[in-house]
């Protein structure tokens, strides 16, 4: 069975961010991801396997938190 590969509109659309969250999530390495020429592309099993890994630590809610609020910023 395939791995489903995402787009940052995909992405942002699952966890209900703005795109420009999940642009710099994936620029800074928090999230799992990689690109194709300019475009950033996502494995979905490995996004659910990050998702998992910091649902419990509470990290991921406070890199989503944090990059919400420095979007709101600009």
């Amino acid at each position: 069975m395939s791995d489903p590969i995402l787009t940052i509109k995909d992405v942002a659309d699952y966890l209900k961010v703005n795109e420009r969250t999940i642009y710099r999530l994936a620029a800074s390495g928090d999230l799992p991801g990689f690109k194709v020429g300019n475009s950033w592309r996502f494995k979905q099993s490995e996004l659910e396997q990050y998702i998992a890994a910091r649902h419990n630590r509470g990290s991921f809610s406070e890199a989503m938190t944090s990059a919400i609020s420095n979007s709101e910023d600009n």
